[in-house]
């Protein structure tokens, strides 16, 4: 495999030591990949310090070398403060889309018939957030005004991503929309929706009103699926789907920034969770969504090595659950260091024995 650059964007308190986490599986003497990282330091100090110019150069770098993997960060509330940094990300990179995916953590019980993984592919950009608000009048007469928009570009990318993905996880596309309540503005999304099953035949598709997608995930037969949203429909849907299975902290989220025939062009990858202040410097918080991100990015390498690596990486994790190492918000009692040293165990004994074996 040729030299790959990661960019590496430090955050805050426990998201920044999940982080170091996951840079520990990928280390090239864990994974074998040449792989370099270039970090830069996020975390909110640096931010204020920088007046955000940290950001805009990860960013730029991100670009440049089209991986990145990013700990999560405090957003401070002030208007006046440095915002989040996730915001400028998705801009400066152009993310459109969004993808997380709950899957089954071995010896965690789900609910009752959810077997198969779940993919929400949502809006990175528009909708509810970032739409002007406003109000109008006094008393019980004021009135509260917003306004959103949507793009075609951003609808068409989403949808066809969620084949792309439906068809990596042998997956039926559900869901959508409420487009019968709002056929001119959600409607966009189930049109281009039904623009790319007409290009993707081979994939199953099965769309839903929102709310009946939301009830029909409670009672599925238990088949892979990947689920096309809006913007907050999804980030609401997706926590929903990745407590079904356990844990928020049990699966990886990606931002894609797409190319004009709507492949990946750059990918970041990081935990959904937030920086669980609480947690911090108690070696108790769990690493499994940072470990993932980063087999997660590897996929993206479109290269055979790391793909095998990629998915020793997944087993091995899983695994290290199933032998019992679990730590505190999965009913075990195992340190975040020592879940992660165990990973690194299981992922060098698996490249040994795939390489033995090959």
């Amino acid at each position: 495999m040729d030299r790959k650059t990661i960019v590496v964007m430090e955050g805050d308190q426990t998201g920044q030591e999940l982080l170091e986490e996951s840079l520990r599986v990928l280390e090239p003497g864990v994974t074998g990949l040449d792989i370099e990282f270039r970090r830069f330091d996020l975390s909110l100090e640096n931010r204020r310090a920088t007046d955000n110019g940290v950001v805009h150069e990860a960013a730029a770098a991100m670009k440049e070398c089209g991986f990145g993997i990013k700990a999560a960060t405090v957003t401070p509330e002030g208007p006046e403060d440095v915002g989040s940094p996730n915001a400028i990300l998705r801009e400066e990179i152009n993310g459109t889309v969004i993808v997380r995916t709950g899957r089954r953590i071995p010896g965690v019980n789900p609910l009752p018939g959810i077997h198969a993984p779940i993919s929400v592919v949502r809006m990175a950009v528009d909708d509810a957030y970032g739409a002007n608000e406003w109000r109008e009048g006094e008393g019980v007469d004021e009135v509260a005004f917003r306004t959103e928009r949507i793009s075609r570009g951003v609808c068409r990318g989403v949808a066809e991503f969620a084949f792309i993905q439906a068809r990596k996880m042998r997956a039926t596309v559900f869901g959508g929309p409420k487009w019968t309540v709002s056929p001119v503005y959600e409607g966009m999304l189930k049109e281009e929706m039904d623009r790319a099953a007409g290009n993707n035949r081979d994939v199953r598709y099965d769309p839903q009103l929102i709310d009946a997608t939301y009830a029909l995930l409670l009672t599925t037969p238990g088949e892979p699926l990947v689920i096309p949203a809006l913007n907050r429909d999804g980030d609401c849907l997706s926590d929903m789907v990745l407590q079904m299975f356990g844990s928020i902290a049990g699966a990886e989220s990606l931002l894609i920034a797409l190319d004009e025939d709507e492949n990946p062009q750059t990918v970041m990858a990081e935990a959904p969770h937030g920086t669980a202040p609480s947690l911090e410097g108690k070696n108790i918080a769990n690493p499994i969504a940072m470990i993932l991100a980063g087999a997660a990015l590897l996929t993206f390498f479109h290269d055979e090595e790391a793909s095998r690596v990629s998915r020793a990486i997944y087993e091995a994790t899983f695994e290290s659950v199933l032998d019992g190492n679990r730590t505190a918000d999965l009913g075990g009692a195992t340190g975040t260091t020592e879940f992660t040293d165990e990973v690194i165990r299981h992922v060098r004994t698996k490249l040994e024995v795939w390489s033995a074996l090959a």
